[in-house]
């Protein structure tokens, strides 16, 4: 009998495996076709030089910095704590025209890719000093903060010896001979809007910046990034990876069989092909670790097949990244500081069903391809027999999700320890009575949406889209300054 209930659960397995498998690569697929489909069909009804995407160069306006002066420190107690902001006042004078950075999440794509489609929907066209860099679509989050300073300063960009040494990749990669905001330093510091992994990528980014991490830029600080916003963001890993194949007991390993294991051959085998019109349309980001057939060769592709080089060896990837053991041990390293804003758009697509069951609120509602997700993470349970990932840890806690992050992950980094917070109310456009604005404070609130609903296809939101937006937007642009000079 116990012979017979284990085959069944692994036919049920392989079943669950088979169908995510074909969602998925149909999504993709759809994704990639659309995109090829678009630019075919607008070579016929525009020039050239409309179908090229360019990203346009930001300088600095000398009136951003030249002209403002900083008042004196001030400390301004918060309602849960001392908390300590630096220069109030002007500190935010003369940079309404700070750029605005968007930073894509897994899987994702910037500007120069996929043809005419937009990963942010479009929303980049809604400022004229937006950014959508393209970064490694399933680089690690170290990876990619590194990408992320040369794409903006300019340069080559340097993994560092200690971290190329130990996963066995060039240390340099991509060379930005321009970069897109070459003036970027603490004079003209830049507004980062991150989506999913994005929003980690531009806390350690920041972090590595008050760390002084990038040679031959000593000048660097914390002070270049003005605010983060993250939006659905990865903030304390996901339970979503441990079905998808990582191990619960390490956060790293993946199981012999499992979806990752899938990607992660499909993912070899296009890296190794190297077909450079499907590379112009989308890249892994995996270029370094030089898997492509003309340098690793027939033997090349088969330890990497047969895992002993390669990305996927010792978890040098973004999947590994999203698991709450990761998060833990990158969130103990990360700090909030006292001159940035922060604010986080949390997204929920579930709900409590008869005062009992956490499961999707709605069917059409929620993506296609995030439904089965969704409904998985919230019958997530922490194997008994395993260590907890972090003290405190409760399965109750992590049942809402948007089909791809916990709900309760997105809100503000709070594991292992919590970082000063304050919720804002469900209506973007303004702030609760006689609530102001203060640095270094996490200012969150959560949105009825799935976790792909303001990404890709803003006709999925509508009004919603413009709503959320704007008020980013707006906030970058106009409330910030004003909040503190009223503090």
């Amino acid at each position: 009998m116990g012979m017979l209930r284990r085959m069944f659960w692994d036919l049920v397995c392989f079943i669950e495996l088979l169908v995510s498998t074909l969602v998925h690569a149909t999504y993709a697929l759809n994704i990639f076709l659309s995109a090829v489909w678009i630019d075919f069909m607008s070579s016929f009804t525009s020039s050239p030089q409309e179908n090229a995407r360019i990203s346009p160069v930001i300088e600095a306006d000398d009136s951003e910095t030249d002209n403002r002066e900083r008042s004196n420190c001030v400390m301004v107690r918060s309602e849960s704590d001392d908390h300590k902001i630096g220069y109030a006042g002007s500190f935010m004078e003369g940079h309404e025209k700070a750029p605005i950075v968007l930073v894509h999440g897994i899987f994702g794509f910037g500007a120069q890719k996929l043809g005419k489609i937009s990963y942010w929907g479009g929303a980049e066209k809604r400022d004229d000093r937006v950014l959508a860099p393209d970064l490694g679509a399933l680089t690690s989050i170290h990876d990619r903060a590194r990408e992320l300073f040369y794409y903006l300063k300019g340069g080559t960009v340097d993994y560092g010896v200690e971290r190329s040494e130990q996963y066995g990749h060039s240390r340099f990669g991509h060379t930005y001979h321009q970069g897109h905001y070459p003036d970027w330093d603490s004079k003209h510091p830049i507004h980062f809007v991150g989506h999913s992994t994005g929003a980690q990528v531009i806390r350690l980014l920041q972090n590595m910046l008050a760390d002084k991490t990038f040679p031959g830029h000593e000048d660097t600080s914390a002070d270049w990034v003005l605010s983060c916003t993250a939006l659905s963001g990865a903030l304390n890993g996901t339970t979503r990876v441990y079905y998808d194949g990582i191990r619960p007991e390490d956060g790293r390993s993946m199981k012999s069989v499992s979806l990752l294991q899938v990607l992660r051959v499909a993912v070899l085998l296009y890296e190794w092909l190297d077909i450079p019109i499907l590379k112009r349309y989308y890249d892994f980001g995996f270029d370094h670790y030089n898997l492509q057939w003309h340098k690793a060769g027939i033997r090349g592709l088969v330890d990497t097949l047969r895992n002993r080089r390669g990305p996927f060896v010792d978890g040098n990837w973004v999947v590994p990244d999203l698991s709450i053991h990761s998060a833990v041990q990158l969130n103990k390293k990360l700090r909030t500081f006292d001159k940035t804003f922060y604010f986080s758009y949390a997204t929920k697509g579930t709900k409590k069903w008869f005062s009992r069951w956490t499961l999707p609120s709605s069917v059409l509602g929620t993506h296609p391809l995030l439904f089965i997700r969704s409904l998985q993470i919230s019958l997530w349970r922490h194997p008994r027999e395993l260590p907890l990932p972090y003290e405190g840890y409760r399965d109750e806690d992590w049942l809402d999700n948007d089909g791809a992050l916990n709900t309760v992950s997105q809100l503000y980094p709070r594991v292992p320890y919590e970082h000063s917070n304050c919720e804002l109310g469900t209506d973007l456009s303004s702030l609760k009575d006689g609530q102001v604005l203060q640095p270094g404070i996490w200012y969150y609130t959560t949105l009825v949406a799935d976790h792909i609903f303001f990404v890709i296809n803003r006709e999925r939101a509508g009004v919603h889209f413009d709503v959320l937006y704007d008020n980013i937007f707006q906030r970058c642009r106009k409330q910030l300054r004003p909040s503190l000079k009223s503090s």
